[in-house]
């Protein structure tokens, strides 16, 4: 379970690992290139029911924290998702990594990100 902190009262969004390291290449793409955007997820049962959002901005504090040691494999296709989602009105909206097709490692095929908060903040669901 890694942990996105956010702004400089440190919002923590507790997020699995391997979404975060997902999430971590589209929100630093986006931000590198100075562009601002929403960021919206529904929370995890375990903070309640409901969509949670922060504004995401390149002169806000973000903090990406993993607990455990060693790279992700990155899925494309979910990068992808996830960066076309960033770029639409709506902003960014976290979903699940997709299935992938046959024939693709079975590495974490399927698997839901398993997301709470602490400090007031919200945790994501692996939901869409």
């Amino acid at each position: 379970m890694g942990v996105l902190l956010y702004g400089s009262h440190g919002m923590e969004i507790d997020i699995d690992d391997r979404a975060l390291a997902h999430l971590q290449i589209v929100i630093t793409s986006k931000l590198r290139r100075n562009e601002r955007f929403l960021f919206s997820w529904t929370n995890a049962l375990t903070v309640g029911s409901g969509r949670s959002s922060v504004w995401m901005d390149p002169g806000i504090p973000l903090y990406f924290r993993y607990y455990h040691g060693g790279a992700s494999a990155i899925n494309r296709a979910w990068i992808d998702a996830l960066m076309e989602s960033a770029n639409s009105v709506g902003g960014l909206q976290f979903t699940a990594e997709p299935v992938p097709e046959a024939g693709a490692p079975r590495a974490d095929r399927g698997r839901q990100p398993a997301v709470k908060s602490a400090n007031g903040g919200r945790g994501v669901s692996g939901r869409p």
